[in-house]
This record gives structure tokens, sequence and C-alpha cells, in this order.
């Protein structure tokens, strides 16, 4: 048989060696004057027939023009088949049939391929990746990768031996976009991208930068996931969490490495699962009285060391734990039993594993090239390139990813302050400044405005938190004015300062007593979450508990005393797990907590006091409703350093009803102790860190006192109280006046 069609020889060599940019214009069927020649790349095949599905009787037998694999079959004119599949048969005598590929014209739209040229494409998730799809009739999987660099890119998998020479995409032009899609592929198929480099010296093997799921490491493949069949169940809640503002609402975080809360010793110190995760860690946090979980990131990560800090699947939550719609089902559940689901999310760098982004095609395609610009010192891992619009629409794609595919409702983003300045980390003569002669980092503002600016308008009550250790204005202000536009910021001068302040023995506290008031001087600068993160337990740093002075009464006593200051403090609240009861072990990700400490009535007296302190901060809006405006809180006295001690109110904003918080920072009682207050009558003690069911002595005041008409501290009315030694007391008038 004569082949029907004249190929240039140069399209074929192309072709033949892969470095063809657009297999379509050679393969899948070409009208010709004689007919519909319809053109196969086969590599394995000995003989090919194409069998045309309109006229069951009909195979055309294809003929081998080229002896890598390239075959031919011409349907003579009026018999140009509609749909057609390709049988071929192997050495091994198997035969195999299959729709051929290059028969589907692109499916990207020219209007998709504008967004994402100008890095407007938000959401690039549903179309970039691998997606289930059904396109004239014929369910597959639709690929598309940004490799612009690429001479080829091709996918790969168990379904063509792996062999990149078989399943080539087509490029679609100055987007640098590469899509291709594969008839009858299941889901849950593994499958990368092998993409040849424009030197053509390296194939390089990459997972998919978009991919839903990854397998679970040290394996690196990504699979086919399709997440549209999960029926949600929290419809009440994203309702509600709409009309919500989340800085006049409580908000008390647990913050979880999910992989080790707690394990299974007796099953080889396995991991839980999603679905025993769900089962275990969402009443837990219910009973302790948490209003949201926050997890380390679940994105998928090959180290587990690196906590999931060192991403390199930005749309797949971890394998570690189970497939996808487990995760769903993880958040879906926490939101009915009425906790919402912050996740740590880490667009400042990646990691140069070989399957992830470093190097992508060949080049610096998501980072920078000069070291200076793309090489973090301090991680060892690479920056992304925030000046490129495609690089910050796939950041910002997975961040809106996770709001809407998972309903998430919060963002932390790690690292903030490394994002923003361009000399973070390094000395002089190691960074180069932005156009301006600055240190900014302009296109890290720029894609955290546009974030901020994105996550408000499109998810309703849904938050984004910032990491951000330094003085940058406006962190959690909004854009319009000049702000970044997060909704909270984390202080890091709180608890740096609180943490050091507790450090030092009670009789030397009268000397830093300006640790204890110093923060109030800022603290409604930014909208700000007071932490006691997983930071402060690891690296040799010990644990909370550890870091209290004196004997095992005290260290007790100073940590209760330091959860009632967090909780009194105006901010919102963020604890990490094992503070709770007081974990004595510093935190390692390999190990579970060791609960077993909660057989003992010190730490499950502990574990109580913070249960109470988040049900008092629940029940009482003067601790939540003003977090983040001087109408939220004044001072009674804040000079007494010789006796370390403070108070001071919290109010409810528009409104006279106050709460009065009483702290002693020694271990000395204090009788007969006089602070002033707004209004007389029954003031009526809410928490008493010292009682005794949380591990105190159980000094306090009977109850409550009565306020006398004795002016103090500037007030009209004081109180008389006793202050139990290393405690936090909460009193209320039990009429406002």
């Amino acid at each position: 048989m004569q082949t029907s069609t004249i190929l240039a020889h140069d399209d074929i060599e192309r072709l033949v060696s892969g470095t063809h940019w657009n297999p379509r214009a050679i393969l899948g069927p070409h009208p010709t004057a004689d007919g519909m020649a319809i053109r196969i790349w086969n590599p394995f095949a000995e003989t090919v027939e194409v069998v045309v599905e309109q006229r069951p009787a009909l195979a055309i037998p294809a003929q081998r023009i080229h002896e890598a694999g390239l075959y031919e079959a011409v349907a003579p004119q009026g018999q140009e088949p509609l749909r057609y599949k390709v049988r071929s048969s192997g050495p091994d005598g198997l035969v195999t049939e299959h729709y051929d590929p290059y028969a589907v014209p692109p499916l990207l739209t020219d209007f998709e391929l504008h967004l994402f040229a100008e890095g407007t494409f938000h959401r690039a998730y549903d179309k970039l990746g691998a997606h289930v799809r059904t396109v004239e009739g014929l369910t597959g999987v639709h690929f598309v990768v940004w490799a612009p660099n690429a001479a080829r890119v091709s996918v790969v998998g168990d379904f063509n031996r792996w062999d990149g020479r078989c399943h080539p995409m087509t490029n679609r032009g100055a987007t640098g976009l590469w899509e291709l899609f594969l008839p009858e592929l299941p889901e849950h198929t593994l499958y990368k991208y092998e993409i040849r480099t424009r030197n053509q010296e390296a194939l390089l093997v990459k997972a998919d930068p978009y991919a839903r799921a990854g397998e679970l490491r040290p394996r690196t493949a990504s699979v086919v996931r399709d997440l549209s069949g999960y029926r949600w169940h929290d419809h009440a809640w994203m309702d509600a969490r709409a009309t919500r503002d989340p800085l006049a609402s409580p908000l008390s975080i647990y913050e979880v490495h999910l992989g080790s809360w707690m394990r299974v010793p007796e099953e080889g110190n396995r991991w839980l699962t999603y679905a025993e995760l769900a089962d275990k860690l969402i009443p837990y946090v219910k009973s302790l009285g948490f209003s949201h979980l926050e997890l380390l990131p679940v994105t998928e990560h090959p180290f587990d060391g690196s906590w999931g800090y060192q991403t390199t699947g930005y749309f797949a939550a971890t394998s570690r734990y189970g497939a996808p719609e487990d995760f769903m089902t993880f958040v879906d559940a926490a939101h009915q039993a009425g906790i919402g689901v912050i996740m740590d999310w880490a667009p400042a760098h990646f990691p140069d594993d070989p399957h992830g982004l470093a190097q992508f095609d060949g080049t610096h395609l998501y980072d920078h090239a000069d070291p200076r610009l793309g090489y973090h010192p301090d991680w060892h891992s690479r920056i992304f390139n925030y000046d490129r619009p495609e690089v910050r629409n796939f950041l910002l794609n997975s961040a809106l990813f996770w709001l809407d595919k998972y309903h998430i409702d919060g963002l932390r983003v790690d690292a903030v302050a490394s994002m923003l300045y361009l000399d973070y980390g390094r000395k002089s003569g190691e960074w180069i400044p932005n156009a301006f002669g600055g240190h900014e980092n302009l296109g890290a503002v720029t894609l955290l405005k546009e974030l901020n600016i994105l996550v408000h308008r499109d998810f309703p009550g849904a938050i984004t938190i910032a990491e951000e250790s330094t003085s940058w204005p406006g962190v959690s202000r909004p854009t319009y004015t000049g702000g970044l536009g997060f909704t909270f910021k984390w202080n890091m001068g709180w608890m740096h300062d609180s943490l050091d302040y507790f450090q030092h023995d009670p009789v030397h506290r009268r000397f830093h007593h300006n640790q204890l008031t110093f923060g109030l001087l800022y603290a409604f600068t930014e909208n700000f979450v007071l932490v006691l993160s997983h930071d402060e337990v690891v690296h040799g740093k010990g644990t909370l508990l550890s870091k209290m002075p004196g004997d095992r009464w005290q260290q007790f006593a100073n940590l209760r005393t330091l959860y009632g200051y967090l909780y009194g403090h105006p901010g919102k609240k963020m604890l990490f797990m094992g503070g709770e009861f007081g974990q004595w072990r510093e935190w390692n990700h390999d190990a579970s907590l060791d609960w077993h400490l909660c057989d003992d009535l010190s730490h499950r007296g502990l574990q109580r006091y913070v249960q109470d302190l988040n049900w008092l901060y629940q029940q009482e809006p003067a601790l939540y409703e003003a977090d983040t405006d001087w109408a939220g809180f004044q001072w009674i006295d804040f000079n007494d350093a010789d006796n370390s001690v403070i108070a001071f109110l919290r109010k409810r904003r528009n409104s006279a009803e106050h709460l009065v918080c009483v702290g002693n920072f020694t271990p000395i009682p204090r009788e007969h102790y006089r602070i002033g207050v707004p209004a007389g009558g029954w003031y009526r003690e809410l928490l008493n860190s010292d009682a005794d069911v949380y591990g105190g002595s159980n000094l306090g005041n009977h109850g409550g006192m009565q306020a006398t008409a004795t002016p103090c501290h500037g007030f009209p009315y004081s109180l008389s109280l006793t202050l139990p030694p290393l405690s936090m007391l909460f009193f209320k008038p039990s009429v406002s006046s």
C-alpha cells in the first residue's frame, strides 16, 4: 500500500527524535485529496489497523511509514470515520485496542490561554494537571502542564511502559502550555511528565505540579484523581461562616501535626488515617472548646522531617493518611462538629527534589537562576520567582484550590517575612536590590495582596493569617489602604517576650516587668493572633512546661498563669498540640504525644484548665468582640513591678459590660490587694487558675468580691482581692452599670 499523503521528512524526523512541538500536525486524522489519512505513532507495534466504529466490518490496515513506529491508514473518500479505534499487535502477540488521542482536538480555549499568559487564570486548577473528562462521548484524562522551555513533553505511566516516545503532548504556542487527552485512561492512573530539554542533553521525569494526588513517599508519581464526586454535608457551617465577622468572633486555634498527634504503637507506630483522625481528633478538640484546628501542611511532601513545609504537591493532600476524599471527609466532619479548619500553606520556597519544581523544564522555571534571588540559605531550598505572572498564578491557584475544593476555612501563610525581603537571611553583597534600590520583594508583595483580595472576595468568612516576624507595616490592613490584606498576623513579639519573661525566676521578674506590658504599645497596630506554636517546642527549645522555672508544682502553676495571660490579653489564640496537658518531652514528628501523662492529676488538671479557658473565652464577648482595637481593653494597673502584678479590663464594644483580669506572677500570695474597677456591685470570680481542680492551692476569693466606693487607680470603685500564688483571675460584675 502506498501512502496517500506526503509528509515532510523534517516533520517525521522531529517526531521520531522527540523534538516535535505539535505532534497533532502529523498524528491523528488529516483530510487529503484521496480521503482521510490517519497516522498512528506506536513504537511497540508490529501491526496496526484502524477499526471504524460506525462500520464494524471495516478494518483499515495501516502501513508502517517509518521504522521507528509511525503508521498510516487511509479511509477512502466517502468512508471517513466519525470515530475509530486503533488495533495494535506487539511482538508478544498481544492485541490492544484504544481510541486515538490525536483524534481529539485541543481542549483549552483561547480565552483560557489568554488568562494564563497574563497570570489571571484563577481557576486554572480546573484545567491544568490531570482531569477526568468526557469529550465527544469519550471518557478519559485531559493532561495540561506548563513547560515553556521544553523541546517535547510526554505523558508517561504504566499505560505506555513509562516511555516518553509514546504520548507526546501538543504545545499551545507562546503560553508554554502542553496538553493531551488520553481516552479511556481510568482514575487512579499513575503518571508523570517526561520532558526533553531544549539542549536535548537530558530527559527529565517530573511529577505534575497541579496533581491532585501523589504516591506515598519514597515513590513520587502523580495520581489521577477526580474530586467532583464527593458530597458535602457542611452547608450550615459554610452558610454561617459567610456571615461571620472573624475579627469580632472567638478564634481559639489548636495547632496540630497530623502525623504525630497520636499514633498506633501496636501496629508499628503507624499514623492515624484521616478517617481515624476524624473519629478521635475532632471530638477531642471539640471537648476542649477550641473553635478551630490548624494543620501543619497537609500538602504532599517527600521528607517527613520537613513537617510539610518543603512541599512538592501544592494541590495534593498527602497520601500519608489516606485518599483525597478521606481528607474531605475529615474537614466535613470538623465543620459538622462546629470546628473550623485552617491549613498551613508554604509559598515561600520549595525543595530541589528531582521530581519536583526545580529545573522543571531544564530551566529555572519557578525560581531565579541567580542564587542571590533564587536560593534560600536558611532552608537550602529554592525561592519562587514572584515576578513571573505564571508563577504567581500557580501559587494563587494553590491557595484558592484548598478553599474551593476542600472547604478549608483559612490559610496560615508560612514564612511571610522571608518572602517580603530580598535580603532575608543574607549578608551584604549576597542579594540584589529591587528596581528602586530597596530590599522589598515587589513581586511577593503583589502576590500576597492579590491572594488576600481573592480569598476575601470569593470565600466570605475565610481567613488568612501571616507568619510575619518583622515590623512590615499594615500586614493585616486592607489593600485599599496600602496594607497586605491579611485577616490576621501572628504576634511573634508577644510570644517571645512572654516566654522570656516566664522563664525568669519569679524573684527576678520585677526587673523584666516591661516584657508583660510592652506588647500593649503595639497590640492594635495589627489584627493579631497570640501564638504558642510548634516552633517553640523543637530544636532543643524544650516544651512549654519544661521552660517554666521552679519545682514541679510551680512549673504547672506558671504554665497555667501563662495560659490565663494568653486568654486575657487582646488577640486571637493559638496553642500547639501537647501544650494543653503539659507535654514534658520535646515534640518529635516521628512519635506520638505522651498521652499517658493525662493519667496524672497535674496534667489532667492543666488540660481541664485549658478547656475552661476556652469555655470562658467562647462565653464572654468582652474577651473577643473588640479584640483588635483599644475599645476592648483598658489598663487598671501596669506599674506594680515590685509585686509582679498586672490588672486590666476587657470590654465589649459599645457596651459597659466588662471583665476584670488580674495576674500575680510570683509564688507569693497577696492578701487584700486593691485594684480599681469602673462599677460597684458584686464581681463574680469566673475563673481562678489556682483552683484545686486544676492542680492549684485553691486560694481565692470565695466565688467573688463586692466592689466598694473606694477610689483606686483612677476608678471610682475598687476590689480588695486575694491573689493566689502564680495565678490569673477573671472577674465579672453581676450587673453592668
